[in-house]
């Protein structure tokens, strides 16, 4: 729940909108995920966006987005992966941003699709409300995985800065780099990784964008609520992140529509990797941003807004503009 006393100094764009609903679901594994949801308030919405976190990110970072949908008349649902923001985490020490196996985020995701998203998505005038995907970096890695597996319940999905490779491996053969990834793993995985820690609102080692202000949004959260706070990744995390990429590099071959923004000034993800993949997929259109970092949702106006129309336009050609073409699922 958000208190006054939880809630940071930002913008009202920044804050939680309208008619904003919290849920959780809990797992037989012991798993409590924590999502969020809002729909437009005096319309039927023509689409529901499904929204993919980031590694380390949480709900309330995506209020603007929620909003941004809400004014285009799109439902709007996101949450918290395990191992971050309010939902459960691995290891005694929070901060420690651990992982099991990425499969069990692709499982979670679909446990909220079917068991809640799918039932609210239906209108008793308009029918069934059809899916869009919005994916951001690790979140776009499960993307792929997850419409490769079931392909008929998004009509179409954009992806932001997906972590088709980690960066810290791009010059290496990735086989290689799972093999030395597992053998940390098993020697140390329930330690930080490399360069790894936790977090330090004065630490400022990377930057994810070039907007003032949203580049900020992350940590304010952070400062005000310190069970949202996720460190740096585990031996274990990185083990499993290079593992699920192998997967997404050997078998991504959705059909769905589909756009993905890559940033230039990327320092996180393999950026190369994730032009060979999406050259590959036949309904895929690459769309390069020289200017943006690593967190183009996060990034200043010009760049966000960008990206956004494109998201827009793709959601309108493939649902919108074309009802009698949507799957049922």
């Amino acid at each position: 729940m958000i208190t006054k006393s939880t809630v940071p100094d930002l913008e009202e764009r920044f804050l939680e909108p309208v008619g904003w609903r919290w849920h959780s679901f809990e797992r037989a594994q012991g798993r409590k995920i924590r999502f969020g949801s809002v729909f437009p308030q005096d319309s039927i919405p023509d689409a529901v966006i499904v929204c993919l976190q980031g590694l380390g990110e949480f709900s309330e970072k995506y209020f603007e987005l929620a909003r941004w949908c809400n004014d285009n008349n799109l439902a709007f649902w996101t949450f918290d992966w395990a191992g971050q923001g309010k939902s459960s985490r691995y290891l005694d020490n929070p901060q420690k941003r651990h992982a099991a196996s990425f499969d069990e985020d692709i499982t979670d995701l679909h446990y909220l699709i079917m068991e809640y998203i799918k039932h609210s998505s239906v209108h008793p005038d308009k029918g069934r409300i059809p899916l869009a995907m919005i994916a951001h970096s690790m979140g776009g890695n499960i993307g792929l995985q997850y419409i490769d597996k079931h392909p008929d319940i998004f009509e179409c999905a954009a992806f932001s800065a997906p972590m088709t490779g980690l960066k810290i491996f791009e010059k290496f053969p990735q086989s290689l780099s799972y093999a030395v990834s597992l053998i940390a793993n098993i020697l140390a995985g329930k330690s930080y990784a490399f360069r790894n820690s936790g977090w330090d609102k004065e630490s400022t080692d990377t930057k994810l964008s070039s907007d003032p202000i949203r580049n900020l949004i992350h940590n304010k959260w952070f400062e005000k609520n310190s069970d949202l706070v996720t460190g740096g990744v585990t031996f274990g995390w990185l083990n499993q992140a290079q593992k699920s990429c192998l997967k997404v590099q050997k078998s991504s071959d959705i059909t769905i529509p589909s756009i993905f923004g890559i940033p230039e000034n990327e320092n996180l993800v393999d950026s190369n990797m994730t032009k060979k993949i999406a050259a590959r997929i036949r309904s895929a259109r690459i769309i390069d941003y020289p200017e943006s970092f690593h967190e183009i949702l996060m990034e200043k106006d010009s760049i966000r807004s960008n990206y956004l129309d494109n998201v827009y336009q793709l959601i309108k050609e493939n649902i919108i503009d074309r009802p009698e073409t949507l799957k049922p699922f």
